[in-house]
């Protein structure tokens, strides 16, 4: 099955019910634009075509769309083969005498070429609407079901008692060869290949020019709902897979002009997309990326799930595998139906890039086998250490003959830009080489990123002057790259830690929550722009100086977040918060807390300490004491004594000023812990 077409104003399935519009709006507006652009991969001038509409497509973001017909003589069938018989039918209905074309809004009988695309657009965008046009595709991953409803609505009259409504399906970022790629729309080029985008794959209706709506006055809202089944190749032969991760569903509404084939198009939009599935319960792993740039074998990893089944998730087990290690994390919350979630889950990562395997387990209760994956990459770095707060790096870059095709820019660990340079000038020689030297300052405790890039794609050497790059510290010590470094294609990076072991990292005490018998939440303030090796507390019993570590995250507000549950019952702790910053671990101020006891004794109703502070003398009171025990903060006994009867002084004389841990011991077993301070 590949199209049917629900009743007018039917109801959607995945629940819903279309009373009125759900998606398009009822104010009078101007017209978007479509541009369908013939081309073709043979064609040699063509992707100056596409880098224009690519031009005025980011000049006017949700008002205009290119499609690309790839069509006639210049689009080849070898592979990827983008020939379909809808694009030969759209480019049969226009007068089309040479590549690239195309026509705007269909806003004229013949294919125009590039150098008018511009103004033809302006003048369609500053023209109003006879209708606006709104609507939502949703994907069922399993069966590659697409539901896809639009809505039509008139603010006005239309010319003809007749319009067309045309659904078409794109598909972005398919790898091919393509004539004038490398000369005329370098940035769209990947190791020698051509980034093609936008492609016709397919209109989803029986007709290349879409299907027939009526009536077409003001106040009308015309609904269609069509599901269609996403092919998993389009094309033959040599055809190519659609992924579904890089479709998009454009709608257009159309006159039919004099009997020509539909023209004008009124107005069109991209409509909204997302998967859902009928199951009750449909977790999917929508994407794996990389949080950050770290000078570290730990790497953040967040993984996007979505909620595309029909109930609420309020709990999911998500497995990663990573170089056969795997990581768990247990979730609890609610994810309504459509909604995203986004997990870190730290990763030890060895050099290299390596794929990642995310699959949700369990959802709310239930045993899942959803999975995605991705690419996780560790880069090697060069460290450099450094005395002040910041450092001065010196880039020389050597350019060759095409210093305008040479960008570079070094980036901090969260992505912010902190020097760029280039492009520079085209020398006027055949081959010639040019000196410019470049200072970036960086901050100490930094992981930063040096990027070099050549728009052809060859580097800076060879045949058109030996160029190169050099990055030195302020001593003149050169910390990468050398006179060789200049045959590197199309892009290079380098990582560079500088650190100062001497810089401080703030970070405040810990509040202590929700504190239970074996149970305690943490939390503490760091004060540090950049992204820690690790975070996280180390908390001890003060009996004992071997601290337990609990290692936490940091969340958006700065704030280091961990929990643990292997307390022991009605046991007095210290904890305090950690970060390690390049291999430099920093401290927070420490934090004193007890757990629960089960129950109430008759020791811990009547305990009293008294004086506190003291200067002399310490009183402690309390029925059923056997013995006590006082240690300083670093977990050392200063003091022991029996107790015979229900009351003892302490002879805190030895004590130095600050404070202090008694450890009283009852008659039942039970131990209850308490603090007191000594100033004089």
């Amino acid at each position: 099955m590949k199209r049917i077409t629900f009743a007018l104003m039917a109801m959607l399935v995945f629940s819903f019910s279309l009373k009125a519009q759900q998606f398009v709006s009822t104010e009078p507006s101007n017209r978007n634009v479509i541009l369908e652009e013939f081309t073709g991969r043979n064609c040699q001038y063509c992707p100056d075509g596409h880098a224009i509409a690519n031009q005025i497509a980011a000049a006017n973001p949700g008002r205009f769309w290119a499609v690309n017909v790839h069509a006639g003589s210049y689009a080849p069938t070898s592979y990827p083969n983008f020939n379909i018989p809808e694009s030969s039918t759209i480019l049969g209905g226009f007068n089309v005498s040479g590549f690239p074309s195309g026509v705007v809004n269909r806003s004229t009988p013949s294919g125009q070429g590039r150098n008018v695309w511009t103004n033809l657009t302006n003048q369609q965008l500053n023209q109003a609407s006879e209708c606006n046009v709104g609507g939502m595709v949703i994907v069922n991953p399993d069966t590659r079901m697409a539901t896809i409803t639009v809505e039509v609505y008139y603010t006005a009259n239309s010319s003809a008692d007749e319009n067309y409504l045309t659904v078409a399906m794109l598909q972005d970022s398919i790898l091919g060869s393509q004539s004038g790629g490398a000369t005329y729309n370098p940035g769209q080029m990947i190791n020698g290949q051509y980034v093609h985008m936008h492609i016709l794959r397919d209109i989803i209706q029986s007709s290349a020019w879409g299907e027939a709506i009526s009536p077409t006055t003001q106040g009308t809202l015309i609904t269609r709902t069509y599901e269609y089944e996403i092919p998993e190749i389009i094309g033959s032969p040599n055809g190519v897979a659609v992924d579904l991760n890089n479709i998009s569903f454009l709608a257009w509404v159309s006159e039919r002009f004099q009997g020509t084939p539909t023209r004008p198009i009124l107005t069109g939009c991209e409509l909204d997309m997302m998967q859902g599935s009928n199951e009750p319960i449909y977790p999917a792993v929508m994407g794996v990326s990389q949080n950050g740039t770290t000078c570290s074998h730990t790497k953040d990893i967040e993984v996007s799930i979505q909620n595309i089944g029909m109930e609420t998730l309020t709990s999911m087990t998500v497995v990663a595998e990573l170089e056969g290690t795997t990581y768990t994390v247990n979730w609890e919350g609610e994810l309504p139906r459509f909604d995203v979630e986004k997990m870190v889950i730290p990763m030890e990562v060895s050099f290299g890039t390596h794929p990642v395997t995310i699959t949700v387990t369990e959802a709310n209760g239930v045993s899942q086998s959803h999975s995605g994956s991705g690419n996780v990459t560790c880069m090697e770095w060069q460290d450099l250490e450094i005395e002040g707060e910041e450092e001065e790096l010196r880039i020389e870059i050597m350019q060759d003959k095409f210093g305008n095709h040479i960008t570079w820019n070094i980036t901090g660990s969260d992505g912010s830009v902190l020097g760029s340079g280039g492009p520079y000038t085209m020398l006027a020689a055949g081959a010639g080489t040019q000196m410019h030297l470049e200072y970036v300052t960086v901050p100490a405790n930094e992981c930063v990123k040096f990027t070099i890039h050549d728009e052809m794609g060859n580097g800076i050497c060879c045949s058109y002057g030996h160029g190169y790059y050099i990055v030195k510290d302020s001593q003149g010590n050169v910390i990468f790259g050398d006179e060789n470094d200049g045959e590197f294609g199309e892009e290079a990076s380098h990582l560079v830690s500088v650190k100062n072991p001497m810089a401080q990292v703030q970070i405040g005490g810990t509040d202590v929550s929700n504190v239970d018998y074996n149970h305690a939440d943490f939390a503490a303030h760091l004060d540090y722009e950049g992204y820690p090796d690790e975070v996280g507390f180390e908390c001890r019993k003060v009996t004992s100086s071997e601290p337990m570590i609990v290692v936490g995250f940091l969340n958006e507000f700065r704030n280091i977040l961990g929990y643990t549950d292997d307390l022991e019952m009605s046991t007095l702790y210290v904890v305090r918060a950690y970060a390690i910053v390049n291999g430099v671990t920093f401290y927070g101020a420490e934090t004193t807390f007890q757990t629960w006891m089960e129950g109430v004794n008759e020791l811990e109703q009547s305990l009293k300490v008294y004086p506190n502070p003291t200067a002399h003398m310490l009183n402690v009171e309390g029925e059923g004491m056997v013995s006590l025990e006082v240690y300083n903060t670093v977990g050392q006994r200063v003091m022991m004594q029996q107790v015979d009867g229900n009351a003892v002084q302490l002879n805190t004389e030895s004590l130095n000023n600050g404070m202090y841990f008694i450890r009283i011991h009852a008659n039942d077993g039970s131990v209850l812990n308490r603090t007191f301070s000594v100033a004089r």
